[in-house]
């Protein structure tokens, strides 16, 4: 929901967070900062926008004759600038983080510290120093500083712990809440989805129980189910007092285990996008740094071991796969044998029908020693060139 109209608006453009670019942000003292998000069609679809004057069903004379003049619009594209609020947290951690040059961080003034970065652009400056919107920036500066009172005047320093502890507690509001189903569908149900695993066949034959075994099980079951021991397992079953509800299964610590996994992850999701988009690439790093370490308010080591448990079974399926792609080609191939060998018996029947259609010269012919005798072919060849004399 945007102010109103009476407020005091205007969108001046200031550094992006993470690149320090000028981008152009809407801005309003008692609300906040707000970004603007384009959204718009797919580049390769062409869509646009017609803009009309509303009209009512009925118009009045005086209306007819106003609207006729009235036209509308059409947009060349389709683009919609919507305006979402964005912590002034994210403008205040490249202001309040100490930079190499500087050395360690001191305990400073707020109006000290702002008033020491003399490249700040002007608009961004004027926001800072908004007397109606100074309360809300303290209390956002609070929140990622260490605070100390001298007097009437509170100092700050920035502390890397306490911003780490801002976006775990960001990143669980977005959690509760739920993630948009395109972020949920490809960070989170695709990064846990494990493989199907192939499953071993065992010999039938082994499996199969032997008819004397089966016969004793049968009689054995028969003997069990006597009258007085289906009774007793029937009253047994009915003899929940009245007014009593039965209990109730409780979850497996499986499913305790992969919600707290999905959770995790989550989580680190929503710190990945808010750190990529929001801070900037040292920081980035740093936060990484204590995130890993054995001092991090949030415990990813579960998620990293079950992500990595799902890598290897992913290795084994797709060596599975190709396993089993290997043991296709070699059934491929013993049906191409089959098929020769058909194609070899079916040759040598048709041979041994031509042979017994041969009549008795043709095979006395075949008989002839024709090893000293000269080709019919060689009578028809060319004669070699002649030698000059």
């Amino acid at each position: 929901m945007l102010p109103n109209k009476n407020q005091n608006l205007w969108s001046p453009p200031n550094n992006q967070p993470q690149s320090g670019d000028l981008a152009r942000y809407f801005f309003c003292p008692e609300r906040g900062i707000y970004e603007f998000t384009v959204v718009a069609p797919p580049a390769h679809s062409a869509r646009s926008i017609l803009l009309t004057h509303p009209s009512r069903e009925t118009p009045t004379e005086d209306e007819t004759t106003t609207n006729s003049s009235l036209q509308g619009s059409i947009t060349k594209k389709a683009e919609l600038l919507v305006a979402t609020p964005i912590d002034v947290m994210f403008f205040m951690v490249s202001l309040l983080a100490p930079s190499s040059k500087s050395g360690p961080a001191l305990f400073q003034p707020l109006d000290d510290i702002i008033d020491s970065h003399d490249d700040m652009p002007k608009h961004l400056r004027q926001v800072l120093y908004d007397e109606t919107f100074r309360a809300s920036l303290l209390s956002r500066v609070e929140a990622i500083c260490d605070v100390v009172e001298a007097g009437d005047e509170k100092m700050f320093r920035f502390s890397e712990t306490k911003l780490v502890k801002e976006l775990i507690a960001k990143a669980e509001r977005m959690a509760d809440r739920g993630l948009p189903v395109s972020l949920e569908e490809r960070f989170i149900r695709q990064a846990l989805a494990t493989p199907l695993m192939a499953v071993k066949r065992q010999d039938v034959v082994t499996s199969q129980e032997s008819p004397s075994e089966s016969e004793s099980a049968s009689k054995s079951e028969e003997r069990q189910d006597t009258p007085s021991t289906v009774a007793t397992n029937a009253t047994s079953s009915i003899s929940t007092p009245a007014g009593e509800s039965t209990p109730i299964p409780q979850p497996d610590a499986e499913d305790s285990t992969t919600r707290h996994i999905t959770r995790l992850l989550q989580i680190s999701t929503a710190l990945s996008f808010m750190k990529e988009s929001y801070l900037p690439p040292t920081m980035v790093v740093r936060l990484d740094e204590i995130l890993a370490s054995t001092e991090s308010p949030l415990d990813l080591n579960p998620l990293k071991d079950r992500l990595k448990e799902i890598a290897e079974l992913r290795a084994q399926a797709l060596a599975s796969r190709d396993m089993s792609n290997f043991t296709r080609k070699r059934a491929l191939d013993d049906e191409e044998d089959d098929t020769r060998a058909e194609k070899k018996r079916r040759k040598e029947e048709e041979e041994k029908k031509a042979k017994a259609a041969e009549s008795q010269a043709v095979k006395n012919l075949k008989k002839v020693n024709t090893s000293g005798m000269a080709k019919m072919s060689s009578f028809f060849a060319k004669a070699p060139p002649k030698k000059k004399a």
